[in-house]
């Protein structure tokens, strides 16, 4: 029940951004339309990320913290496990995460927010439609087609050899062979291997630099305070005043 659920819940996710059941999720562009306050922050190799819900129903606030030390594809992969905590978790409020466990004896949520982000950053349709019919039978997947899904998707290759097992493509066996030399294989086929690499630290997606900034011109907080708002995000102060963007007081 849990797997056809979280299904419907990523189809309906993507029905609402305005998403086919086949074309891949832009995650940066999700966050800034849903208002998403997110930072990347390298943190220790167990903690993946973690998600923050404030306010009433109709004026949420949220905010997402990412592991940049974690490769970009599985950076995309906690993002929409957060997703599922802030858009579908009953009375959700805070959780830290260690996405892409799929453990269904641990905590209920975070496996339904497993499930959800695998659906999410890989629909079934989606997945199918790039597999040519003659690897359609069990174990016939090539290398070839799985670097095509994965970079079509922007997905990390665990994610993806777990929807293709669970899609029944392949078996443990299969998921094994693949799971090892992943940079490798992605180099032999011409593919760049950022999607494989840690990335994206110190960046932030939202609004926190532009409420910082309505906060100093409106004289609600100090010069030095709005500076150290911007280094919390990783700005640095002194380029920004060697570029000559120090604010008016």
């Amino acid at each position: 029940m849990s797997k056809e659920l979280q299904e419907k819940n990523a189809n309906s996710f993507r029905q609402a951004n305005g998403l086919s059941l086949t074309e891949p999720i832009r995650i940066k562009s999700i966050l800034q339309s849903n208002q998403i306050l997110t930072v990347y922050r390298k943190l220790s190799s167990g903690f993946s990320g973690m998600a923050i819900r404030t306010g009433t129903p109709g004026s949420y606030k949220r905010f997402i913290l990412i592991n940049s030390d974690h490769s970009i594809g599985k950076q995309h992969f906690t993002i929409c496990h957060e997703l599922y905590h802030l858009f579908f978790q009953e009375n959700f409020v805070y959780s830290t995460s260690a996405a892409g466990k799929f453990d269904p004896k641990g905590d209920k949520e975070e496996y339904n927010a497993d499930l959800f982000a695998s659906r999410l950053l890989l629909p079934t349709a989606g997945i199918q439609k790039l597999i040519p019919d003659h690897e359609m039978p069990k174990n016939r997947i090539t290398l070839k087609t799985i670097l095509s899904i994965e970079n079509y998707f922007s997905s990390s290759r665990s994610a993806l050899l777990y929807r293709l097992k669970e899609l029944g493509h392949i078996d443990t066996s299969f998921y094994n062979q693949y799971s090892t030399r992943i940079i490798h294989g992605a180099l032999s086929y011409g593919y760049q291997t950022d999607l494989y690499n840690s990335g994206n630290d110190n960046l932030v997606i939202g609004d926190y630099g532009i409420i910082a900034r309505d906060l100093f011109d409106g004289g609600k907080i100090s010069e030095s305070h709005y500076f150290t708002l911007l280094e919390d995000i990783g700005i640095n102060i002194q380029e920004l005043e060697d570029n000559g963007c120090r604010p008016e007081e």
